[in-house]
């Protein structure tokens, strides 16, 4: 996380919130951070207070607002909703990688752009939301970064599963099945992983992440939404 008055506004902005200046920066520090800084604080806990108040408003939302769908519908609704694919797609959203506080080794291995460290971090923030203004401004927050996943139910159903989505977009557009080229550097404990998606034996996308999986995720959104028309 930056120092700068303008780069907290920018994202007090983004969240729509004012969250106090301790909790915040608390939210963005991660545990590597505090291993590599004689063990100050990190946001674990706040991540765990953070995912509770999540699943409750998820939950609450989608039960009033979709009094047709069984028991059975709404658990897939919010699985997908709270998922680590589709928190890490509201960080992205809302810039939140920048304002992280990460050690040297996650900040030479792409941290700022990893699915599990966002996710993380989103629940953190929520978390301290709850903290800092009380539990009706965090439930008004979650429903603010969760909304647009829900408003672009394509977007939303891409992000859950963008290899199939791909895949379908793909044949739609008379491509051949999208293939995957995968790389990795790094030590075995700090493994980086690269994935390059091919349509047609093409390259049209990378993506990054801290395993093959995740990073053949990222790479099939980015190319899904490349693919999109006027992208």
């Amino acid at each position: 996380m930056t120092d700068s008055v303008g780069s907290r506004a920018d994202l007090s902005s983004a969240l729509g919130v004012d969250i106090g200046e301790e909790l915040l920066e608390l939210a963005l520090t991660h545990r590597s951070y505090s291993y590599e800084n004689g063990g100050v604080a990190n946001n674990e806990r706040l991540e765990f207070l953070g995912d509770s108040i999540l699943g409750q408003a998820v939950t609450v939302m989608l039960y009033t607002e979709n009094p047709d769908l069984d028991e059975g519908d709404l658990a897939k609704r919010r699985a997908s909703l709270v998922s680590a694919v589709a928190l890490a797609e509201v960080a992205r959203t809302i810039g939140l990688g920048a304002h992280m506080r990460l050690g040297r080794g996650e900040e030479l291995t792409g941290g700022r752009e990893k699915s599990s460290i966002l996710s993380d971090a989103v629940e953190a923030v929520i978390g301290a939301a709850y903290l800092s203004l009380g539990g009706d401004v965090a439930t008004d927050l979650v429903l603010r970064l969760i909304r647009p996943l829900m408003d672009n139910p394509e977007r939303f159903g891409a992000a859950m599963d963008p290899k199939t989505s791909l895949q379908e977009l793909a044949a739609r557009l008379g491509h051949g099945l999208p293939e995957y080229v995968v790389t990795d550097s790094g030590p075995d404990h700090l493994k980086r992983f690269t994935a390059s998606v091919l349509l047609d034996g093409t390259p049209i996308a990378t993506g990054h992440g801290s395993s093959k999986k995740q990073a053949e995720m990222a790479a099939a959104l980015e190319a899904w939404t490349g693919l999109q028309p006027g992208a």
